[in-house]
């Protein structure tokens, strides 16, 4: 072999060697897990009342969760301090209605939109915080509202797990707590609906539990 070959040969296999080591290093590099991070969100509609939504207030914050309440306007009257409470410990409050009434709600799409404002403005006056989620009384689809409601900004929240507080009756806090449990299996986020109207002691009482579950779990809490 002549001897101007040698300095290329030379060349040739150091450069080699460089190309495998840095490959060794890529192939050391751990992966990256892109999994979906589980989520719930806590809902609670029909408040405020002044014992049931305070004993979730105390158990939210005691946990250190923050949940999302939509709030009847009429309900407001004599519990402003509460409803003041839910904005103070960082929760969202968000439209249910005015009235509840679903006779003055659905008469139409206008009707409904104005009876949206309404609750808004409530709370609005009440707290200084202007809403923009929004559920339906009774849940539901309601195309022409939804769109009317859209264009107000409003964003439409719906649910689908269930403690059960307003589907069983009767029920106890066990029965609320293995509802939402059975509810939301398969759901990703999960989007629990609660109440915290007055006639919902057992609610306050399965809550504990539900968020002992959901956070051994490994889910997130979360509001909107």
């Amino acid at each position: 072999m002549q001897k101007r070959y040698i300095p290329a040969i030379v060349l040739f296999v150091a450069l080699l060697m460089l190309l495998a080591g840095l490959g060794a290093r890529m192939t050391a590099v751990p992966a990256i897990s892109f999994a979906a991070e589980k989520e719930i969100f806590l809902t609670f509609d029909d408040g405020p009342s002044s014992s049931v939504t305070e004993s979730i207030l105390d158990i939210l914050k005691e946990e250190n969760i923050k949940a999302t309440f939509f709030i009847v306007g009429d309900r407001v009257q004599g519990r402003e301090e509460t409803l003041r409470r839910i904005a103070r410990e960082g929760h969202t409050l968000g439209v249910h209605s005015q009235t509840h009434v679903y006779s003055e709600i659905y008469a139409s799409a206008s009707r409904l939109a104005e009876d949206a404002d309404a609750c808004a403005e409530t709370i609005r006056r009440t707290t200084g915080v202007s809403p923009r989620v929004y559920r339906f009384p009774g849940g539901g689809k309601h195309p022409a509202s939804a769109k009317l409601l859209r264009q107000k900004g409003y964003r439409i929240v719906g649910w689908n797990a269930v403690c059960g507080d307003e589907e069983i009756a009767g029920a106890d806090a066990e029965t609320l707590y293995l509802s939402a449990v059975n509810t939301a299996k398969g759901k990703q986020p999960v989007v629990l609906l609660c109440h915290d109207s007055a006639t919902h002691r057992e609610t306050a009482e399965a809550l504990p539990r539900i968020i002992a579950h959901f956070r051994a779990e490994g889910y997130t809490f979360s509001a909107f």
